[in-house]
């Protein structure tokens, strides 16, 4: 059964503004290049972007008793963080084969962790049934308030970038959609034509753009993926699809060597930590042919480090 999930509001996207202004740094906006940007959502306190819509999701939910929550790893960290600073209790589904390092750091936050599953599609079923048993599910992608907190990424680079007024790109990695669509609220309602938003899927996992291409919530093969933020199938009928279609953000798709090539890229000429589904928007951003400026927004960070050593060892055998 679908849920119904509004589209934020201008009082919803002030409402997160604020609270996010007061609660969060500013994430650095750093150059790559003379016309690439890198924003550093990495450098957030659980390192990802993922707080900004935990925090406002949760302050928006504090008197609707137990929270029911499922992630790939980075929203249930800001879910963790945000439940400790707020004192809202949350209950979070990770599958049972999560990235080790995520569910290292959960556990250290002292969430309320259920490993259940081989996929993030068996995590957030099994956390619709426990929120159906008695609580409140908050999806990370398909919530009004979620959304609302990822949309302030755009203010946050707004403030940043030399020279606003004039036409730039901003590439989003996207799995279930709540930080392009969020981003492309915002941007409607400033009426900022000049920014050209592009959503970045690995191409292991497509749901969002098949999505769109179908118009409405499709079902599609999800592989093995260096960007395990990004993979899996969407809740049915998920907001962050209409927003999209109906906002006409094209979307692009990136291998898993290409992913690779990036993370490398990163760290050796950025000194830059991303996980894969960071380094998803700064491998599509050097394929975008453009003469405007383009910022790569890095997510997360939070690669465990085996995997990372594995990586960058590449280099050297090709």
């Amino acid at each position: 059964m679908s849920r119904t999930v509004a589209i934020p509001a201008p009082a919803d996207l002030h409402r997160a503004r604020v609270l996010l202004q007061q609660a969060l740094h500013p994430s650095p906006l750093v150059r790559a290049g003379e016309k690439t940007w890198l924003k550093l959502e990495s450098m957030q306190p659980t390192g990802a972007f993922k707080i900004r819509g935990a925090l406002a999701a949760l302050s928006a939910l504090k008197d609707q008793g137990r929270i029911v929550t499922a992630s790939a790893g980075n929203h249930a960290l800001g879910v963790a963080w945000a439940s400790r600073k707020l004192g809202v209790p949350v209950t979070i589904v990770v599958a049972e084969n999560a990235s080790p390092l995520k569910i290292e750091k959960l556990r250290k936050l002292g969430a309320d962790l259920v490993l259940h599953g081989q996929s993030f599609d068996d995590a957030e079923n099994h956390a619709l049934s426990l929120a159906a048993e008695g609580g409140h599910f908050l999806s990370p992608y398909n919530d009004t308030n979620v959304i609302a907190g990822q949309a302030t990424v755009l203010d946050s680079i707004l403030t940043q970038m030399p020279d606003t007024t004039d036409p730039f790109t901003v590439v989003v990695p996207v799995g279930g959609g709540g930080l392009l669509a969020g981003m492309a609220v915002r941007r409607a309602e400033m009426e900022a034509e000049h920014i050209t938003l592009v959503g970045v899927e690995a191409e292991a996992s497509r749901a969002v753009s098949a999505s769109i291409e179908a118009g409405h919530t499709v079902t599609v093969p999800v592989g093995e993926t260096l960007a395990d933020g990004l993979a899996g199938n969407l809740e049915k009928d998920s907001i962050t699809v209409d927003i999209l279609r109906e906002q006409r953000i094209p979307m692009m798709a990136v291998s898993e060597d290409e992913i690779r090539q990036a993370i490398r890229a990163l760290f050796q000429n950025h000194g830059v930590i991303a996980e894969g589904a960071a380094a998803t928007a700064f491998a599509a951003a050097k394929l975008i042919e453009t003469d405007q400026p383009v910022v790569a927004v890095i997510t997360g960070r939070n690669i465990a480090w085996p995997l990372l050593r594995e990586v960058l060892d590449e280099d050297g055998r090709t």
